[in-house]
């Protein structure tokens, strides 16, 4: 497969050459062209095929062709503000000189500089619903300028209830306007929402309903909780990940655990959502160029962020929705790589890594690393002095094995 089968204009397809992209990817391959054929998509593929790309490229390939494009504007809904912000960047990395300006509509930001891009009707306008919706409010957004609307990640955004403000962006938008969906996972109320607000929408699915990782090896370790932090420390040292997300389930413990971590290396940073926007996008951009090696994270990078270099996730607290798990390991193993994630288990989490394990339909390794056994058998019964009548060593009560689940 190649890019130049696609239907590509010349510009765009130089474009992609001076950016490094040799060839389209599976979910890239089916929705490029029926994009390009003007056709609603829903599209469904696992975190870190390039859904970016195959919903960018048929847009930017429509602003090149200027005048002749009906195409003038799109806008592009996510649920972070993250995820906001690289999709930006990866428009400006396909078409980098001279490409459509680009506006990130977000929460956590000053308005000014927004409302002066939105009357400008800047071609690419790229948000969070419930920003948009207060620039609508406001009415310094026009919703009636869009012809190519795309919601990314979906499925996301209605788990966090985001489906109010989108309706009401989707009923304000043209008509006839081009609409793509995109997604991780398609349950019904993500279907629904497709068949009220598209038109014949042709489908892609590139994996099953059920989404895994395969490319990345999974492992998980059974330890304390008592015993995390050292355990994480002798992971760090011993595999020396290039990059890695280390993934606790809330805002007070990644504090904690970022405290102690940075006490005993360096390169290590952390993200919440109770975090500023301008601390939250230092951040990124400093583990996105490498500055930052080891970033302790909640849920707020479990979905979209293409960080192209992380070797490992560690999941330091195992979440309790079998469908995170994939989210967060999907940060490694981007687009064909390899990578590791590694599950920290304690004793009271087995029904955890039993729900991961049937939800990917598949088993994973169990991984002994030495002095960070979850259970410690009790130290033995010292012998009875040997004046005492004769008699058989007695030993404290063999503790029973965890079972191969921890």
């Amino acid at each position: 497969m190649s890019f130049e089968t696609l239907g590509l204009r010349p510009e765009t397809l130089a474009s992609l050459a001076r950016a490094g992209y040799k060839s389209p990817t599976p979910i890239q391959h089916q929705v490029i062209p029926l994009a390009l054929a003007g056709h609603d998509v829903i599209g469904q593929a696992q975190t870190g095929t390039g859904k970016t790309a195959a919903f960018l490229l048929p847009f930017l390939n429509a602003w090149t062709a200027g005048k002749d494009s009906k195409y003038s504007q799109a806008l592009i809904l996510v649920p972070t503000r993250e995820l906001a912000a690289q999709v930006v960047e990866e428009a400006r990395n396909i078409l980098p000189d001279g490409g459509p300006e680009s506006v990130v509509v977000c929460g956590g930001q000053s308005m000014g500089p927004q409302v002066r891009a939105l009357e400008k009707k800047v071609p690419l306008i790229v948000g969070t619903p419930g920003r948009v919706i207060d620039h609508l409010m406001r009415g310094t957004f026009k919703p009636t300028g869009p012809q190519y609307v795309v919601l990314d990640e979906a499925d996301r955004m209605l788990d966090i209830g985001f489906r109010p403000d989108i309706e009401k962006i989707l009923r304000r938008c043209p008509e006839d306007r081009q609409t793509l969906l995109l997604s991780a996972t398609l349950p019904e109320d993500v279907l629904r929402l497709a068949l009220r607000y598209q038109r014949d929408p042709r489908q892609v699915r590139i994996v099953p309903e059920q989404a895994t990782v395969k490319a990345i090896r999974q492992s998980y370790v059974a330890v304390e909780d008592d015993r995390k932090l050292p355990l994480l420390l002798r992971i760090l040292k011993d595999e020396k990940p290039r990059q890695s997300i280390i993934f606790v389930e809330r805002k007070r413990w990644a504090e904690n655990v970022y405290r102690d971590l940075r006490k005993e290396i360096t390169g290590v940073s952390m993200i919440h959502g109770d975090l500023p926007q301008g601390m939250r996008d230092r951040v990124m951009e400093a583990f996105r160029n490498g500055r930052v090696k080891h970033l302790v994270a909640t849920d707020v990078v479990g979905r979209g962020i293409d960080v192209r270099d992380i070797s490992h996730v560690i999941n330091y607290d195992i979440p309790e929705d079998p469908e995170a798990y994939v989210h967060r390991i999907g940060r490694t193993g981007r687009i064909g790589a390899n990578g590791i994630a590694i599950a920290f288990i304690s004793p009271d989490q087995g029904d955890r890594l039993t729900s991961v394990e049937m939800f990917i339909n598949q088993i994973l390794e169990k991984r002994d690393i030495p002095g960070f056994e979850a259970v410690r058998p009790r130290d033995p019964v010292p012998e009875k002095p040997a004046e005492d009548k004769p008699h058989t060593p007695i030993f404290g009560r063999r503790v029973k094995k965890y079972s191969n689940r921890l």
